[in-house]
């Protein structure tokens, strides 16, 4: 049989070698490539813009690939929204948790809280003040009746104790303005309110350190003999305290207060109770004032905290009023754990619109959060927040068929009323929700720091239980 020579297999033009040019390290050769007749002193400077340009580049790509791990670790991190109307307990509850899981982290804001607190007394006394002074122009000669009657019981002396309180009011006006230097009005600005990222936290803590050493020179603070600032929110309070605390325990302004159906004690951030302890030159603030403490914020808030385990954790508190509703949801359709604050509020109404009963209110932002497809995969923890407040309002008689019909003749008692109203935030939970999920209620008293951290600890377990399984490492 013949044999068959295999004859050598003939490489194609692709196959067969052909001489590469140079590749170039990078583009920076072509940037930089000498011109013609380049000089000595040129090729240097050239090399040196190089040299720099490449310097820069590599500083940006090590930015990047920073930005790409730190954003893959996010991915990896527990991401919880806190939602609820304005002046429902989300900065409050933010720092309950902050104090039952980042405790060092929340001491080491006490100052910054010390100043909010003092001013949350001022505040407070500014509504009480103005209370009085339209009292007192119920009583003046031109507003008397033909018969020379008056409707008051106030006095020249709480017109005196008005008078001798007013530079709190000037101090109060002047510190906002050093916290909120933009186009802060005090005329419309009935409390204070900082925006969030925009750095309140250090201008206040670089304003009260200013106070207590005040830098040199021509603009140097008058001072006291003990090195405090004259215009200092402590001294200004210590000086005041005794014509506050018996203006505010007046019987006749109480009455006032009585027939005006006014109760300063259920509003944000209310200190009047503790002005003997907190106007003092040594006040340092507890646990429970900080977490008191009122203080409005507009947009988004990030806060981002290491658990003892090592679990990383952000939680986002969204501003509660009404304008800013539409912006927040597409930034979170991340996130693994909505706490939504809800308190059973029946009888009030919004402060930026008076037309809007608070309960119902909430129960519309309730129905949006869970019918939303862009929050879908998130689970809702409901928090009927402010009991303590429904324990007093139930307790003095005020009927909840009053402003809810549909509750009929259901006895009027915290248990009932609770009962009630989470069957309704259950029922639009399950029909509304994109996908079955479980229904998680609790009922707190935020500034209850006790009784809600160990809600807290349960709710953190159960939020990491769940992001765990996500994982699949559970």
């Amino acid at each position: 049989m013949a044999q068959i020579q295999a004859k050598p297999r003939q490489r194609s033009s692709i196959e067969r070698f052909t001489p590469l040019k140079p590749v170039q390290d990078d583009a920076w050769s072509n940037i930089f490539k000498p011109p013609p007749n380049e000089t000595a002193e040129e090729k240097r400077e050239r090399l040196v813009r190089q040299q720099e340009a490449q310097r820069v580049s590599r500083e940006i790509d090590e930015g990047i690939l920073e930005s790409k791990k730190a954003l893959e670790k996010k991915k990896k991190a527990v991401k919880v929204l806190l939602l609820g109307q304005a002046e429902s307990g989300k900065s409050t509850m933010l720092r309950n948790f902050q104090l039952a899981f980042c405790p060092t982290y929340f001491h080491g804001e006490a100052l910054i809280w010390k100043t909010i607190i003092q001013l949350n007394l001022i505040g407070s006394m500014k509504k009480l003040l103005s209370i009085v002074e339209e009292e007192l122009e119920i009583s003046s000669p031109r507003s008397r009746s033909p018969t020379g009657s008056t409707s008051t019981s106030l006095s020249d002396h709480h017109r005196r104790a008005r008078m001798r309180l007013l530079p709190l009011l000037s101090m109060e006006t002047n510190l906002t303005r050093q916290l909120l230097p933009e186009h802060y009005d005090p005329s419309r600005t009935p409390e204070i309110c900082v925006r969030a990222g925009s750095g309140w936290k250090s201008v206040l803590e670089r304003v009260t350190l200013e106070r207590r050493v005040p830098p040199g020179g021509p603009q140097r603070r008058p001072m006291t003999s003990d090195g405090r600032s004259k215009d200092d929110p402590t001294l200004v309070l210590a000086a005041s305290k005794d014509d506050i605390i018996s203006l505010w325990e007046d019987e006749a302004i109480q009455g006032v207060l009585t027939r005006r159906g006014v109760c300063l004690e259920d509003t944000p951030g209310f200190f009047l109770n503790d002005t003997a302890r907190i106007a003092t030159i040594n006040y340092e603030p507890t646990e429970e004032d900080i977490v008191r403490a009122r203080l409005r914020t507009f947009g988004v808030e990030e806060h981002r905290f290491v658990q003892e385990n090592g679990s990383e954790w952000y939680i986002y508190d969204v501003g509660g009023s009404r304008s800013m509703r539409p912006q927040w949801v597409p930034y979170f359709d991340d996130v693994q754990a909505i706490i939504f604050l809800a308190p059973l509020s029946f009888n009030q109404v919004l402060e930026e619109d008076k037309q809007v009963n608070r309960l119902e209110d909430s129960i519309y932002l309730w129905k949006e959060v869970c019918r939303n497809p862009l929050l879908a995969r998130a689970n809702i923890i409901l928090f009927f927040n402010k009991m303590d407040i429904l324990k007093k309002t139930l307790e003095s008689g005020i009927m909840v068929q009053t402003y809810v019909p549909s509750y009929g003749r259901t006895p009027n008692d915290v248990e009932n009323v609770t009962r009630y109203f989470k069957e309704k935030f259950r029922a639009y939970h399950k029909r509304l929700s994109p996908r079955p999920r479980t229904f998680f209620c609790h009922e707190t008293s935020a500034i209850d720091t006790k009784a809600t951290q160990a809600v807290l600890a349960g709710v953190r377990d159960g939020i990491l239980r769940l992001h765990l399984e996500e994982l699949n490492v559970i």
